[in-house]
């Protein structure tokens, strides 16, 4: 059973650091575009970060420059950086797998193609 499971979520002050972590298993994420996305009770779910099977990144516009996507494909797990947090970056944050063939296709800070498996959600709270 394919399954995705984030963790590191938490509060944070303003302008701190979090690094989420989203676990692959029952599949080797190694050929998919994984992403994370963002979604509050007021919006609907933004596209956050995405990266490719070849490694290529792509950002959403609010968080580029402050968040990194990467990816270590023998742990089977992919990381979401944040850094300089900001009191708007408060959202449950979910991971995402887009699987082959469409691994290598980004647009605007997610994966081109609809995702095939997602995680729980981790929440992630900025205050101050």
């Amino acid at each position: 059973q394919m399954q995705l499971v984030e963790s590191g979520g938490g509060s944070v002050q303003a302008g701190g650091s979090l690094t989420l972590s989203c676990i692959a298993s029952g599949f080797s994420s190694r050929g998919y575009c994984m992403a994370w996305f963002r979604q509050t009770p007021w919006k609907e779910r933004e596209g956050v970060a995405a990266i490719g099977a070849d490694g290529t990144t792509t950002y959403g516009d609010s968080v580029e420059g402050r968040f990194v996507i990467s990816r270590d494909n023998v742990k089977n797990v992919v990381y979401l950086q944040m850094s300089t947090l900001k009191p708007e970056d408060t959202a449950m944050y979910f991971c995402a797998a887009t699987g082959p063939p469409f691994g290598l296709m980004l647009r605007s800070g997610r994966c081109a193609r609809p995702s095939d498996t997602w995680g729980q959600g981790t929440q992630v709270t900025v205050s101050s």
